[in-house]
């Protein structure tokens, strides 16, 4: 009997992969026809009437983009009364020479200096408490909002139905799409990682992450958090399982639109997700006891936690295989086998191409859901992408997996930052 459950589990764990590519389309679709949160109907709210706004900018070495970003914050919004507050983390290039060069030009603009880098959830926390916003928007230096995201934000935080909410997370859309892995990217970004806020949404009511690019804080919540987590590798990650777990709402509204770079090279990529993989894990390990402990009570939390401990154990799994399937295919190569080796290529080629139409098929019923008709065009590139996506995937869960568990136990002391290279957004 037990030999058969752990055979069953086996291939659960072996089929990770289209289960959740089928959990999260069925979520979309849920998501789409029966969510009474979707559509909401945004109300435009009189000048003397809107909330203070803080858009907090934590910014390290971002001479290529922070003009560009300032200047559109400034003069594109259809919002008025909101102040920009860059916290300056210890930049080195032409950064602070730029800042105030602009602060003399808008009055709304104030800029914090910070000696030493010490990482971006310390330029966060310095920052906030000198925002004269009760609502703060985190927002990147390489990333701008749709003109009316203020608006749409507010009319969560001002609707009495939305009063525990913590913060409200915008749905993302790539700037630069010029080489062929920004374009791939830009199936990820608006389809995938959409589909799976909705998901978590419409059936959990719960979410794993904000969204750090551009995310609307509740400045109250971050303080009852006990603001960012300064020793974690994602931030949003973190604060967005604090305050769920603390009793705060977590909101994704796919309608709110942001705009940022996305990594245009394979080693920006790899890091940005090594990133990510680390902040995962961390969250995982440091929320683990704290959610089983009362899981009834942190139904959402339990449900997601098992969706990631899934996807650890398959990458476990997968990178074992892995080792075994490469010893095996040369040892045939050595002993002459051709037969054999020819079937262990063709059983090779099957299972790949298995994970490419499994990650295509969820990325084309995300863009269909998501109304990105428009986007189909990339698909073009999906099924070569999702197959370098599942192996970095794995490779970033692997790598990170003591470092993250070091992280939790203490054993790593705080971050600083390295701005990723940046290119000039595109029109």
């Amino acid at each position: 009997m037990s030999d058969s459950i752990l055979q069953n589990l086996f291939w659960v764990l072996v089929c990770y992969p289209l289960i959740g590519a089928v959990g999260w389309t069925i979520g979309g679709i849920y998501y789409r026809y029966f969510y009474s949160g979707r559509n909401r109907k945004f109300q435009p709210i009189a000048a003397a009437e809107q909330p203070m706004v803080s858009i907090m900018i934590p910014a390290h070495n971002e001479e290529v983009m922070i003009e560009e970003t300032i200047e559109y914050l400034m003069n594109e919004l259809n919002y008025e009364n909101y102040e920009v507050l860059v916290c300056d983390d210890g930049s080195y290039d032409m950064t602070s020479e730029i800042l105030a060069s602009l602060a003399f030009r808008y009055s709304n603009l104030r800029v914090l200096h910070v000696e030493k880098n010490k990482g971006k959830a310390h330029a966060f926390n310095i920052g906030i408490s000198f925002c004269k916003g009760e609502f703060v928007l985190s927002n990147d230096a390489d990333t701008v909002p749709e003109p009316d995201a203020l608006i749409k934000y507010m009319n969560y935080f001002m609707d009495p139905a939305y009063q525990n909410c913590a913060g409200v997370t915008a749905n993302m859309d790539v700037q630069n799409r010029s080489l062929l892995l920004e374009k791939s990217q830009t199936v990820e970004f608006s389809s995938i990682v959409g589909i799976i806020k909705r998901s978590q949404l419409g059936l959990l009511g719960s979410m794993y992450a904000y969204s750090g690019a551009n995310t609307m804080y509740r400045k109250a919540a971050v303080y009852d958090a006990g603001l960012f987590r300064q020793d974690r590798a994602t931030e949003d990650i973190s604060i967005a399982w604090d305050h769920q777990l603390n009793g705060w709402q977590a909101l994704f509204d796919p309608d709110i639109m942001f705009y940022m770079n996305v990594p245009s090279t394979l080693e920006m990529l790899y890091k940005q997700r090594k990133r990510w993989a680390k902040g995962g894990i961390e969250v995982y390990f440091t929320n683990f006891f704290k959610v089983f402990k009362h899981p009834l009570k942190h139904i959402s939390q339990v449900v997601m936690m098992i969706d990631q401990t899934g996807s650890i154990l398959w990458s476990f799994l997968y990178c074992f295989g892995l080792f075994y399937m490469l010893f095996r295919f040369f040892w045939l190569i050595l002993s002459q086998q051709t037969d054999a080796l020819l079937h262990y290529v063709d059983m090779i080629f099957v299972f790949y191409s298995f994970m490419a139409i499994v990650g295509s098929w969820q990325l084309f019923a995300a863009l269909v859901m998501d109304n990105h008709a428009k986007k189909l065009k990339y698909l073009f590139f999906a099924p070569v992408y999702m197959l370098w996506y599942w192996q970095v995937n794995t490779l970033t869960i692997i790598t990170t997996f003591l470092p993250a568990l070091k992280a939790v136990m203490g054993l790593q002391g705080e971050g600083t930052w390295v701005s990723p290279t940046r290119t000039k957004m595109k029109d």
